[in-house]
C-alpha cells in the first residue's frame, strides 16, 4: 500500500502562486507515474499534470499549460505542483495520485492510489 498526503492548499488572490506538495509513504518503490487531479464543486474530476519516475517527462492538462509545473524529489518521496498565475477557475480540491505503471496517463483509471485532497481557492 501507498499513502499520499497533500499539503500547501489555501486561499490566494488571482494572479498569485501556490505550491502543493504530496508526500508518499509505504511501498513507494512500486509507484512510477505521479499525477495531480482537481475537482471543482459540481464538476467532474479533471486531469491537471503527471510526471514519470525520472522526472524527465511531464504532461499537463490544456487549462494549466504554461502556468503549472509538476516536479518530484524521489529521495524525499515527494511530488510538487507549482501553480502560478492562478485564476478563479482554478478553485478546486486538488488530489495527488500514484500509478504503478511506468506509462503516464491522463485517465483517473490509471492511478491506483489517491490522497485525501487539499483545497485551493482563488479569489477574484
Amino acid at each position: 500500500q501507498v499513502q499520499l498526503v497533500e499539503s500547501g492548499g489555501g486561499l490566494v488572490q488571482a494572479g498569485g502562486s501556490l505550491r502543493l506538495s504530496c508526500a508518499a509513504s509505504g511501498r513507494t518503490s512500486s509507484t512510477y507515474v505521479m499525477g495531480w487531479f482537481r475537482q471543482a464543486p459540481g464538476k467532474e474530476r479533471e486531469f491537471v499534470a503527471a510526471i514519470n519516475w525520472s522526472g524527465r517527462s511531464t504532461y499537463y492538462g490544456d487549462s494549466v499549460k504554461g502556468r503549472f509545473t509538476i516536479s518530484r524529489d524521489n529521495a524525499k518521496n515527494t511530488v510538487y505542483l507549482q501553480m502560478d498565475s492562478l485564476k478563479p477557475e482554478d478553485t478546486a480540491a486538488y488530489y495527488c495520485a500514484a500509478a504503478t505503471s511506468p506509462y503516464p496517463t491522463t485517465s483517473q483509471a490509471g492511478y491506483r492510489y489517491w490522497g485525501q485532497g487539499t483545497q485551493v481557492t482563488v479569489s477574484s
